[in-house]
């Protein structure tokens, strides 16, 4: 059974950084799109960004652009989210997912297009 397993949630404070990253068990997810969702308390699941295969293609909510920057590590099925200036709006459990095609499905932010998930990893931001 294929394993994608996130890491580096942690608290923080908003004048740090943090990166996050995802590993998934299986070398096929080399060649299969890999990104973010992320769900706040009491808030639905939301998409934050997902690259292609290649690491050349990239998409962000307009929430992560500037901020954030998704990238992998294709050798290791690995793919990270960097946060920079996060926000305590930016609070949440970040899930890592992948859909088994090479591009990014447009419109990205639609949780269907993702067949694997992880089981997140917790991210607190404070003021």
């Amino acid at each position: 059974q294929v394993q994608m397993v996130e890491s580096g949630g942690r608290l923080v404070r908003a004048v740090d950084s943090l990166r996050l990253s995802c590993a998934a068990s299986d070398r096929t997810f080399r060649n299969y799109v890999m990104g973010w969702f992320r769900q706040g308390g009491g808030k639905e699941r939301e998409f934050v960004a997902a690259t292609a295969w290649s690491g050349t293609m990239k998409s962000y909510a307009d929430f992560a652009k500037g901020r954030f920057t998704i990238s992998r590590d294709k050798a290791e099925s690995t793919v990270y989210l960097q946060m920079n200036s996060p926000k305590p709006e930016d609070t949440a459990v970040y899930y890592c997912v992948a859909d088994r095609r090479p591009y990014v499905r447009s419109p990205a932010n639609v949780t269907d297009n993702y067949e694997f998930w992880g089981q997140g990893t917790l991210v607190t931001v404070s003021s």
